[in-house]
């Protein structure tokens, strides 16, 4: 039932900004959470931010804290991804996700437990 669509990938020079945004349908936003993962050529995909659907709580990776800002519409049923100070190391496919029960109340960052996925908006950061 539930389907994501990203948005807002393209390419930047280092230094800039990009918003990247998902359409979700099938989620009402009254529990569980959503995220914001990438994965890059050869690496491994990683979550870079959370939030929590019930209160709004957001979480961030430790290579994005301070750059980026995960926020959601409800009335839209939007999640955004703020990306600001971008550098050659943020580029990657980026993909929105969603975790419908987020057990425990918190946001889980681990790929695997995350059930729904866009087909993702890649990022282009050139020095």
């Amino acid at each position: 039932q539930v389907q994501l669509a990203e948005s807002g990938g393209g390419s930047v020079q280092a230094g800039g900004s990009l918003r990247l945004s998902c359409a979700a349908s099938g989620y009402t936003y009254s529990r569980g959470c959503m995220a914001w993962f990438r994965q890059a050529p050869g690496k491994e995909r990683e979550a870079v931010a959370t939030i929590y659907t019930p209160d709004s709580r957001t979480y961030y990776a430790d290579s994005v804290k301070g750059r980026f800002t995960i926020s959601r519409d409800n009335a839209e049923k939007t999640l955004y991804l703020q990306m600001t100070s971008l550098t050659v190391e943020d580029t990657a496919m980026y993909y929105c996700a969603v975790d419908k029960f987020a057990p425990g109340g918190y946001c889980r960052m681990g790929r695997y437990e995350y059930n729904y996925w866009g087909q993702g908006t890649q990022v282009t950061v050139s020095s």
